[in-house]
């Protein structure tokens, strides 16, 4: 009987340096592709608004549909269902008569829960379960350390890996597919079908830095024209900070956190690119960055549930947070009174999508200035955000609270002087705040000081138009 391998995709939605897939096509006469969308990612959250919004949703379904498309140009397919991974994947090892499942290893407690209860349902069947790692620029096996003596300070990680390790070079997509017989696929789901109702879907504002498209081929599109079309690899480092356009940053984070890019891939286009046109601080910058992203996903590894709790990798048990709906409702919606973290706010509900800089800023001003449970903040961005990444999004909410990885006590963004330095025009302010927009730059960011006639002149009142800040913004200000 020739041997037939299940391949789940999970967050390695591409063929480019897809190990793992890769190895179970080497291996099997047949293999069997599927996507799984579990109903338990798009349901309410303990706070009352759906884990995923519709704008992830969206991407998370249009790469579906490219990574279906591309598998059938070779031949194959990719059967999609809805429910949850553990049934279907047992139903389906039952129903074709497979003889191992293939799949990404991930590490966050979620994704582990799903693996340890399909591995006891595919026990039964007879069924070995294959892991391949492969979310990572560095391969976990080729740290100088052992996980569990990840270095706590991520400048330690970095020396030591630079050092010691090589990232290990990309494989090729396989040349075809071949499928069962009686292997047969519906029509993909659309956001009706994960629940979502008109109401809830929303279209992306055009205000937005970029239109985001999910799937394999947007996401190397974006990759060509963001490093050689555009040539914006050279000045990344200078432009990184930015808030407002579409090339002030790579913006690669969205394909990368769903697997429609490799990060190997991307190494080995900027290391062609330094090679071809020109290497500096920037070119090195981009590699630092995915530099960063290994690192939580290690820290991930390493400490588990701790990222997700108020206490943090830190366990500071002596903390107390608030848990002020109303307030957290501002700050959500952008009516907190401060120009750079309404802007912030806004663009994320209307686009799914913040700059790093703007993530920062709004999250030191939730837990610092408000007070407010930095975990309320992270589940808001992990229902928000396009570009949602497990260990990312909770890694870097616990160093922004002060509970996390980061060597400098206190760490704290003063939103006036951060709008000095990356908003000092008011450009990006008025782009999301339209009701400031006859303010004049030097006072846009502190409207709040604004006299009665000053208002009446710019064509904005406060509490009217615009909020009054729900915190002293004077504080802020040091003259």
């Amino acid at each position: 009987m020739s041997q037939r391998i299940l391949y789940w995709f999970r967050n390695d939605l591409r063929l480019h340096d897809n190990e793992g897939f890769l190895r179970a096509t080497q291996k099997a006469d047949e293999v069997l592709p599927v996507y799984i969308l579990d109903p338990r990612h798009f349901e309410p959250s303990a706070l009352g608004f759906r884990k995923t919004s519709s704008f992830r949703a969206r991407f998370i379904l249009e790469a579906v549909a490219d990574l279906r498309k591309s598998l059938r140009e070779k031949g194959g397919d990719l059967l999609v269902r809805i429910g949850e991974p553990e049934r279907v994947l047992a139903e389906l090892a039952q129903t074709y008569d497979i003889t191992e499942l293939h799949l990404s290893k991930e590490v966050a407690q979620e994704e582990n829960d799903v693996e340890s209860s399909l591995s006891k349902r595919l026990k039964t069947l007879n069924v070995d379960m294959v892991f391949t790692w492969m979310s990572t620029l560095y391969h976990v096996r080729d740290l100088p350390f052992g996980f569990n003596r990840l270095p706590d300070i991520f400048t330690d990680f970095r020396k030591q890996v630079e050092k010691n390790v090589r990232v290990r070079p990309t494989v090729a997509a396989p040349d075809s597919l071949t499928l069962p017989p009686d292997f047969k696929t519906d029509e993909l789901p659309t956001l009706a079908n994960l629940g979502f109702t008109e109401e809830e879907i929303q279209q992306p504002d055009p205000r937005g830095a970029l239109p985001f498209t999910g799937g394999e081929q947007p996401g190397l599109d974006r990759l060509r024209a963001y490093v050689w079309e555009g040539d914006h690899l050279a000045t990344y480092k200078e432009t990184r900070n930015g808030m407002l356009g579409a090339d002030y940053s790579s913006k690669l984070s969205a394909w990368l956190a769903l697997g429609c890019l490799s990060p190997r891939h991307i190494y080995e286009e900027v290391k062609r690119y330094e090679t071809e046109r020109t290497a500096n601080s920037s070119t090195y910058w981009l590699i630092f960055e995915l530099l960063w992203r290994d690192y939580f996903h290690f820290v991930m590894l390493r400490w588990g549930t701790r990222l997700f709790k108020a206490s943090g990798l830190r366990l500071d048990k002596d903390k107390r947070w608030r848990h002020d709906e109303a307030l957290f409702e501002k700050w959500k919606t952008g009516h907190t009174g401060v120009p750079l973290i309404d802007a912030n706010m806004r663009e994320l509900a209307a686009t799914g999508f913040m700059s790093n800089r703007g993530r920062q800023n709004v999250a030191s001003f939730l837990a610092k200035d408000l007070g407010i449970d930095w975990t309320w903040g992270a589940a808001w961005f992990e229902s928000q955000l396009v570009d949602y990444d497990v260990c990312s999004n909770w890694g870097n909410w616990n160093y922004v609270a002060g509970v996390g990885n980061d060597p400098r006590e206190d760490r704290y963004f003063n939103p006036y002087t951060q709008a000095q330095k990356y908003d000092a025009d008011g450009a990006y302010a008025k782009h999301w705040l339209p009701e400031l927009a006859q303010v004049p730059a030097e006072l846009v960011h502190k409207v709040w000081q604004l006299s009665p006639e000053q208002q009446q002149q710019y064509g904005v009142t406060l509490g009217v138009e615009y909020p009054r800040p729900i915190v002293g913004g004077d504080k802020w200000i040091k003259e």
